[in-house]
């Protein structure tokens, strides 16, 4: 690669669902841009993206791909987004550097439905996007039902620019709805008459886009209403400042595989996708000022270090230059996995800066003597699957910690906690296929193999009824002064989430002020570990009586004592134990609804209310009570259950005693107990 400079430039994202054909479209936008004299295949494994073994093992994206090209005078830099839904926080960040996307979809009605959350995601944050039908060749349903089921889960209106050509059942290409020219396929042939007998039907598409566009277009809207024809350039007009706006989602097609339809893709990009500038504008950021920045992405390189993905906002940056506090290590211009290294960027660019070591994905870039107002960042995606971590060499922890904070920069859906009360080291992440390829990148980038297992769920116990009297007496003699303390306690049970109290009701000093305080140590030590093994919970416990030896007893005697007296109340108190019960909101689809309240019944749940998602039509959100100990392969099912797009987050609300039938097999098979 030689680096060029262009007379303007756009950054396109290419998104969509697993298997939509995203890499095959980067791989032929490529081609077709002159960028790469030889396509490769994803079956392959020698594409420019999915370079990585991970992605190569898979055959899909498990991370983003930027490549630069030209067309037309443009500079395109394109950045392939993961289409896996566990994977979508890489391509959300992203998308916050863009002027546009390329939403890649299947030509199946019964699959749109899967676009709905990215579409939801792009309108939210303003977006300009178009869709792009993909393996129109091997369609499921007419092209009418597809656009009927793509209006259904856009919040923007659909304007279809193209209209498929058929002959025999073999596509063969499409009419313009701009110019109504029949484009045969491959688009390198000179434009076409189209077959009489489609006249109607591209009459009524044609309408049905100039009436859209003319909802933002007084003029146009009178020339309809005069029936003047506008012309295609005044078309092309509209459809580029609508498009800007985020006011209409164009639509066009093709086969990637075969290249039809890609340039008439990167044509539409060149007159229709908004400029730099324009992204800029829209998301109030001045054109003049110190340079600013933003990290759409960090990864670490075995050759480089610490690189960030960085889109230049505004100024030039060069390198050398000081941003965050950091000196720049070298600015990179992308192609898959190649790089060329640059002298400078300058605002509209999305490069590679090495050694930026304080930013984060997500920062807000600028000279170390300018302080702008951040810029809007992507909140974490909540974690909805766990795994507990063992090294398989001994003495890695260490090890492994810095490696899992090098992968936590890379990746911000991922968490990483040691949890206190069952001693695992924890991994959190969106799902079972997101936390494999974490555990891969472990072993192949840090050389760093590890086995797991689902997390132990931390139960605790309280006590079923009180006990008005439990003794404790400690006597020890071993030469010398002994060792001599006795307690009498009361213990009580508490209402849920009030916790531990402790109180003293003595008289008459039968223990002395200076050793209660011993008592309450000893109470606290022995309620870690309770009867049933796991710690204790909303008891009250009152010293009322004892005795005391005036030179044998001690703090440690009374310590002990009180433990002694805890272990013999604890058992007459009735134990019970007690699991985490979380508040679970759940998003899916209404088609799914009933299915999706049987699983949570299924599952122990307590439904508390289902109802219309807000903004999002044809989606429900259900809240439930689901035990923790069902929830950890809830997201498997529920993903199953939806075509991969129900959705949920959750949070830690309250404890609840283990139904009886179960606590005997919990108490049986629970590895944290001794």
């Amino acid at each position: 690669m030689s680096q060029t400079v262009f007379s303007d430039r756009r950054n396109i994202a290419l998104v969509g669902t697993y298997a939509s054909g995203k890499t095959t479209l980067l791989e032929s936008l490529l081609s077709v841009t002159g960028s790469l004299s030889r396509k490769g295949r994803v079956e392959q494994g020698n594409t420019v993206g999915d370079s990585s073994p991970e992605a190569r093992s898979r055959r899909m994206t498990v991370e983003l791909t930027v490549a630069t090209t030209a067309y037309g005078g443009i500079t395109f830099t394109f950045i392939d987004c993961p289409g896996s839904v566990e994977l979508q926080q890489e391509g959300h960040h992203a998308l916050l550097g863009v002027d546009g996307a390329i939403v890649v979809c299947e030509a199946d009605p019964d699959r749109v439905l899967t676009l709905s959350p990215l579409l939801q995601f792009l309108d939210r944050w303003k977006i300009p996007h178009f869709i792009w039908i993909n393996k129109l060749d091997r369609r499921n349903g007419s092209y009418a039902e597809l656009l009927t089921a793509l209006k259904q889960v856009s919040s923007r209106p659909i304007v279809p620019q193209q209209l498929p050509l058929w002959q025999n059942q073999q596509l063969v290409g499409f009419i313009d709805l701009v110019t109504e020219q029949a484009c045969p396929y491959p688009c390198q042939a000179a434009a076409a008459a189209w077959p009489p007998d489609l006249g109607a039907e591209e009459q009524a598409a044609r309408a049905d886009m100039l009436e859209t566009l003319a909802d933002y277009d007084d003029l146009l809207l009178e020339e309809l209403l005069e029936d003047r024809a506008p012309s295609p350039q005044e078309i092309l007009t509209d459809l580029r400042l609508d498009l800007g706006a985020d006011l209409i989602v164009p639509v066009l097609l093709g086969v990637a595989q075969a290249d039809y339809g890609v340039k008439p893709l990167l044509e539409a990009l060149v007159r229709q996708a908004p400029s730099p500038q324009v992204t800029a504008q829209h998301r109030g950021i001045a054109a003049s000022g110190e340079p600013l920045a933003q990290v759409l992405k960090t990864f670490y390189s075995p050759q480089a270090g610490k690189m960030s993905l960085v889109r230049v906002w505004r100024g030039d940056i060069k390198d050398g230059d000081s941003l965050k506090g950091d000196r720049l290590g070298g600015i990179y211009d992308l192609f898959g996995s190649q790089s060329v290294s640059l002298t400078q960027a300058s605002a509209g660019q999305i490069v590679a800066i090495a050694r930026l070591e304080q930013a984060q994905t997500g920062d807000t870039l600028s000279p170390a003597n300018s302080a702008p107002d951040p810029l809007p960042t992507i909140a974490r995606l909540d974690p909805v699957y766990a795994l507990a971590l063992t090294p398989v060499n001994r003495g890695d922890d260490v090890k492994l910690s810095g490696a899992m904070a090098k992968l936590l920069e890379e990746d911000p859906s991922l968490a990483w906690e040691y949890h206190g009360d069952t001693h695992d080291m924890i991994l959190w992440g969106q799902g079972d296929g997101h936390l494999a390829l974490a555990m891969d990148r472990l072993s192949r980038k840090y050389n760093l193999a590890v086995t797991s297992h689902l997390p132990q769920v931390a139960y605790r116990e309280t006590i079923g009824q009180a006990t008005p009297s439990a003794h404790g007496r400690y006597k020890h003699q071993s030469g010398g002064h002994g060792q001599f303390g006795e307690v009498y306690l009361a213990l009580k049970p508490r209402s849920r989430g009030q916790g531990f109290s402790f109180n003293a009701t003595i008289a008459g000093g039968v223990v002395p002020r200076q050793y209660i305080p011993s008592v309450e140590t000893g109470v606290r030590d022995y309620l870690n570990r309770g009867p049933l093994g796991f710690p204790v919970v909303d008891v009250a416990v009152t010293l009322i009586d004892g005795s005391y030896h005036s030179v044998d007893s001690s703090d440690m005697a009374f310590k002990q004592a009180a433990r002694l007296a805890m272990q013999e109340g604890m058992v007459a108190s009735q134990p019970i134990l007690l699991e985490p019960i979380a508040q679970v909101y759940m998003s899916v689809p209404n088609r799914y609804t009933a299915n999706v309240l049987k699983l949570m019944s299924g599952r122990r749940g307590q439904i508390l209310n289902y109802q219309a998602k807000a903004d999002w039509p044809g989606w429900d959100l259900v809240s439930a009570y689901v035990p923790q100990a069902e929830m950890q392969t809830m997201v498997v099912d529920l993903r199953s259950l939806t075509m991969g797009v129900g959705f949920f987050h959750w949070t830690h609300d309250h404890l609840d005693a283990v139904p009886e039938k179960l606590q005997k097999n919990i108490l049986t098979n629970d590895p944290g107990r001794p």
